[in-house]
């Protein structure tokens, strides 16, 4: 059950990576360390791994924090008024990177939506200079990741018993000290794996810093890009995929010894070390939560007691509000993209000026983005089902197989997510080179399933720990054959569960622009490469009118899922 998932990631992980970090020591002379030393000989390079690892904390730092009220009170909701607020989460979470930050380009420009603004009320008088800083990196990449955060960090919140808070309430302890106390500790773990997916993210992207920033915000896979796609030299690339690997490594280790690296699977934390002891560092944080307690309960002695108690239950009209704010943050800008994608003009201004289908009309007369449009179809479909039938064996191995070595295992499936994804993307490109697949469908569907695949075990895995085994041991009591029993039993009650990591899958890959950028050729290119090449070339309608057809569609997936939830349920 364990072969075509290690298969897969040891021909198209292990091996192009390897090879690929490799180069940084190795050339025609033999072993050599050239390529270090040129990494390490000027301050540029640690300049621009300092400016990324400031940008990455910058962005985990917002993201979990502004996350962190939306899952709080999305799990405490009841299923309907949740479902609600989650799908503007998930509508946000789907949606391409892409299209997210060409939004905040329309938004932040000089004739932007902002500036327009900001000059029709009198407030300023020219233009502000609002892209190609710090700020606006910042504000995209935490708009991106903030919804990756909620997702990780709700997972946990879902499962805290809410009747530990309400019996430390009934035993005398007060609003605050009842959240900082019980509730938040019990929520750490899925803050740290939130954190830590936002970081690891964060720390390979490209997409935003490019657009969003100035040549003071470079960050590191940047450099991987010029070195593979301009110098050609692949022995530097690695040696900064080196570097790059190495600091996420560091962080992965520290989380795995804090918190445990089940709990990226839905499993229970593994916490050990100073938090469960009576070290000085447990001191020193239950001094900090004690002392947020005190404070937020002095901030709460100033309300009338019936706001207090609807606080407890997280349902102030404080969070409520604070939490709308954030999800119009997460949801505008894509919307943005739908009034300008009518405009009859040629320029992106704001407000649109009249209603046109041309934008609409030169997608569908455009051979180039017809092409792509159906090439990322059939590459994502063709990414689902093969994730699917590779995860979903090896999610019933970690969840039911009596195997040894499931932590090494799991460590070994997740290793997709720990590489950052430009590395893999390099590594993959480098692998086809030598095999021919530059170009192919068939080696984008290899390579997008690589990044895929952790996903699927991810979702299958926690589909199956709320399985009822006793259903399958009933048929099993009545003379059904295993296969039988997998074939009208397991895989009827599981339908929904498989559908939702295709779907996963297959978003992954209709989104996926980074491998897309090395392999998949200059003739026959994917929709986000397609996306990428026209935004770095020139600014028009015709790419909002591509943003609103995907944000439709992204709308339509959720929807479906949603839909085949709902049906799972009712069964």
């Amino acid at each position: 059950m364990s072969a075509p998932i290690i298969v897969l990631l040891l021909v198209m992980l292990v091996y192009p990576v390897g090879q690929l970090l490799l180069l940084s020591v190795h050339n025609d002379s033999g072993f050599t360390l050239v390529e270090y030393k040129r990494l390490f000989a000027s301050s540029v390079y640690v300049d621009v791994l300092l400016i990324t690892l400031k940008i990455s904390l910058w962005t985990t730092f917002f993201s979990v924090l502004t996350g962190y009220p939306i899952a709080y009170l999305i799990s405490s909701l009841t299923r309907e008024r949740k479902n609600r607020l989650l799908f503007w989460v998930l509508l946000s979470f789907w949606t391409s990177f892409l299209v997210r930050t060409f939004a905040w380009v329309v938004l932040l420009g000089r004739n932007g939506v902002l500036n327009q603004v900001l000059l029709g009320l009198g407030i300023i008088d020219r233009p502000l200079s609002l892209l190609y800083n710090f700020s606006a990196v910042i504000v995209g990449m935490v708009h991106a990741l903030m919804p990756l955060a909620v997702l990780t960090m709700l997972s946990v919140m879902e499962n805290i018993d809410r009747r530990l808070p309400s019996a430390a309430a009934t035993l005398g302890a007060r609003p605050g000290t009842v959240f900082w106390k019980v509730y938040f500790p019990l929520s750490l773990p899925g803050v740290a794996a939130g954190a830590l997916m936002v970081f690891v993210t964060a720390i390979g992207f490209f997409i935003t810093p490019t657009l969003l920033g100035g040549r003071h915000q470079t960050m590191i896979t940047q450099l991987i890009i010029d070195q593979v796609m301009q110098a050609l030299n692949w022995g530097f690339a690695g040696a900064i995929s080196v570097l790059l690997l190495a600091v996420v490594l560091i962080v992965f280790l520290v989380y795995d010894r804090m918190v445990g690296l089940s709990t990226m699977a839905g499993g229970n934390s593994a916490a050990r070390g100073p938090k469960h002891g009576k070290g000085w560092a447990a001191k020193l944080g239950d001094v900090i939560l004690t002392a947020l307690g005190n404070a937020t309960d002095a901030v709460l002695a100033l309300f009338p007691k019936r706001r207090k108690r609807r606080a407890v239950a997280g349902e102030s009209l404080t969070l409520r509000v604070v939490v709308i704010l954030l999800l119009v943050f997460l949801s505008a800008p894509a919307f943005l993209m739908i009034p300008l994608s009518f405009d009859s003009a040629s320029g992106l201004a704001w407000p649109p000026h009249g209603f046109s289908l041309q934008w609409y009309r030169q997608i569908t007369d455009s051979p180039l983005w017809m092409q792509a449009i159906t090439r990322s179809m059939l590459v994502g479909i063709g990414t689902g089902i093969l994730s699917m039938l590779i995860g979903t064996p090896a999610a019933f191995l970690l969840v039911r197989g009596g195997m040894k070595g499931k932590a090494a295992m799991l460590a070994f499936i997740l290793a997709p997510i720990v590489v950052p994804r430009m590395i893999i993307a390099v590594g993959v490109f480098y692998f086809f080179a030598k095999i021919g697949l530059i170009g192919s469908s068939f080696g984008l569907v290899l390579g997008h399933t690589v990044v895929a695949v952790p996903y699927v075990v991810i979702t299958m895995m926690a589909v199956l720990r709320n399985y009822d085994t006793r259903l399958d041991l009933a048929a099993h009591s009545m003379g059904a054959r295993p296969w039988a029993t997998l074939r009208r039993v397991t895989f009827p009650i599981l339908g929904a569960g498989l559908m939702s990591s295709f779907l996963f899958a297959f978003a992954t890959s209709f989104d996926e622009l980074t491998i897309a950028l090395f392999s998949s050729g200059g003739l026959s290119t994917t929709l986000p490469k397609q996306f990428w090449d026209e935004i770095t070339m020139q600014i028009s309608p015709v790419i909002a009118a591509v943003s609103t057809c995907l944000f439709v569609f992204v709308a339509a997936l959720i929807w479906v899922a949603d839909r085949l939830r709902r049906r799972s349920l009712a069964s």
